[in-house]
């Protein structure tokens, strides 16, 4: 795997933001740990919503504050995912299966340990800002997030039931 690094995004990269989120649009998938990326129809309302919640002053109150990062591959400078980290998840959806990590990875990049680096370098990020551990959880048939998770020191806690789908609860110990 080429190596990655974790940054706040900039509009230096909005044409590729822009990309990323046209792939998971034309894929159908989820964009975990993208914030609104999927509803904004800029790179510069998606970077203001992120930057309000990144503390409590301008956070929304129904929402919780968090990072988000975009993972950013050295050799090509190309964003191959993002990853957020929340606060905290004193709030009634996170704290079930929200978590406090949300991430995804670029369809034309899966398979490559991205994910698996991604949630290693956040975890440091988590455990710089104060937390010992992290709820993180996954689709009960979404392998590679399972695996990613489990690699990254994922103790199973339970599976429950929202809405109809089947949500596996890891914890990871900072």
């Amino acid at each position: 795997m080429t190596q990655i690094k974790l940054i706040k995004p900039t509009l230096k990269y909005a044409k590729d933001i822009m990309e990323y989120r046209q792939e998971f649009l034309d894929c159908g998938d989820s964009m975990a740990g993208c914030g609104d990326l999927r509803e904004c129809s800029s790179v510069e309302e998606w970077i203001y919503g992120i930057n309000m919640v990144e503390n409590e002053e301008t956070c929304p109150k129904d929402k919780v504050c968090s990072n988000t990062y975009i993972a950013i591959r050295l050799n090509d400078n190309k964003i191959i995912g993002i990853i957020d980290f929340r606060h905290h998840i004193n709030h009634s959806i996170l704290s079930v299966w929200g978590g406090h990590i949300g991430f995804s990875v670029r369809p034309s990049e899966r398979r490559k340990g991205y994910a698996r680096e991604m949630l290693r370098q956040n975890l440091i990020n988590c455990k710089q800002n104060g937390l010992d551990k992290v709820l993180v959880t996954c689709d009960f048939d979404n392998i590679a997030s399972k695996k990613t998770i489990i690699a990254n020191g994922g103790i199973f806690e339970k599976e429950i039931m929202v809405d109809g789908d089947r949500i596996e609860r890891y914890w990871i110990l900072l």
